[in-house]
């Protein structure tokens, strides 16, 4: 009988435990959003019952200029929901929304949070927001199509000048595994507050290069994505500090060498033609970077004039640093004369019109042009955001290696 019993108890044990499973795994989301019409007006929804006020903000919306230390800042805009029938607040947008990937969040009661029908989110720094893809136009190169993928590993290598292992992120094209052939190395690199993952999920790197090399419209090439940060080993999370806080500004920070991460390049690309099957010379690697990544791009090709055949400057550029100790930074205009003087095989200026560090790049392109100095520039509206970078990218990656 004490058994029967038993067997009873354990029978319901597992049917309940059977019960929440299948809700886990077969729930379904109460709402759809965002929906996605075919005009391509997009409505949002959120069930909140209990809610006073529910916003929706988010990069498709008409930006906010803020005021930031760094002058003004384009911020993403914010729109209101209304309630409806049970609770559901809904937003749908006045008119069809371009080609794009879009990111956005709600705000419930003055407090961020996810669209919770929505599973796919993307991390910026410290901000985590939803996305969705409008296709058509550019926009399908930052989808995943039906077309020869290639591999995206995360690797470390170690640093002996920075004195630990990192990580970093490194793309091979479709068929490398098997080709035996060599290919060219194009290494990308992040703004401030990133590191090696950003570029491989806000920047849709795989899927514009996959996209573009089976439209042949860039060759095929491997992409290593660095983490610019000297003091890290690795993106917060991946590295042996555990869940760190991502942070534009850590305390870390303090304690590095000026210009430690360009003195320690070369240590990553001795590592890449090691391991991988790469073409040799400056007219086989390439270098670009955004914001801070920018910065890096300028003074690594210059540091260093042998090793890069193409450099691009996405919303950034440089400038003499007379105060800085750090070899990188000295003799400025003695290492960019050396630098054009062995003619790079394309420099490449991109930034927004409306971009806070417009003024800069416009003064670093007009000394370039009393040097005679000659580059490619391409303007674009819009300010400091991933929505241009990915548009650079797009631009930059068909001119290389040709």
């Amino acid at each position: 009988m004490q058994m029967k019993r038993l067997l009873v108890v354990a029978a319901v044990l597992l049917m309940s435990a059977a019960t929440w499973a299948q809700q886990a795994l077969w729930g379904t989301a109460p709402v759809v959003s965002p929906e996605i019409h075919s005009d391509n007006t997009v409505t949002f929804r959120l069930k909140a019952p209990k809610a006073v006020s529910v916003q929706v903000t988010g990069d498709f919306l008409p930006a906010r200029p803020i005021e930031t230390p760094r002058g003004v800042w384009e911020a993403p805009g914010i729109a209101d929901l209304k309630e409806g029938k049970d609770g559901v607040w809904e937003f749908t947008t006045t008119a069809p929304l371009k080609p794009e990937l879009y990111s956005y969040s709600f705000i419930v009661d003055g407090l961020k949070i996810m669209d919770p029908s929505n599973v796919y989110m993307i991390r910026d720094v410290a901000t985590v927001t939803n996305v969705f893809i409008i296709g058509g136009g550019r926009a399908d190169l930052y989808k995943v199509n039906d077309v020869p993928h290639g591999t995206v590993s995360r690797m470390w290598y170690n640093s002996p000048t920075l004195g630990m292992d990192r990580r970093i992120t490194v793309y091979t094209p479709a068929g490398y595994e098997t080709s035996g052939k060599r290919y060219p190395v194009f290494y990308l690199l992040h703004g401030a507050g990133g590191d090696e993952e950003a570029w491989i999920n806000l920047g849709r790197t795989s899927q514009i290069l996959d996209n573009l090399i089976a439209e042949g419209k860039a060759e095929p090439m491997i992409v290593v994505m660095t983490n610019g940060n000297a003091w890290q080993e690795a993106a917060p999370g991946e590295s042996s500090k555990g869940y760190t806080v991502p942070s534009m500004h850590p305390d870390e920070a303090k304690n590095t060498v000026e210009g430690a991460f360009e003195l320690a390049f070369p240590d990553v690309v001795k590592f890449v033609e090691k391991n991988f099957r790469t073409k040799k010379g400056r007219a086989n690697r390439a270098i670009a970077g955004l914001s801070m990544g920018s910065f890096h791009s300028a003074n690594i090709s210059r540091y260093y004039p042998d090793m890069f055949g193409y450099v691009g400057l996405f919303s950034g550029a440089t400038s003499k640093n007379e105060k800085s100790t750090s070899p990188v930074y000295a003799d400025f205009d003695a290492k960019l004369k050396v630098q054009f003087s062995k003619t790079p095989l394309l420099y490449y200026i991109a930034c927004g019109n409306t971009d806070f560090v417009f003024k800069s790049v416009t003064d670093y392109r007009k000394m370039l042009d009393e040097n005679g100095y000659k580059y490619e520039y391409y303007e674009s509206d819009g300010g400091h955001i991933w929505r241009k970078w990915r548009i650079y990218l797009t631009e930059f990656a068909p001119k290389l290696f040709k």
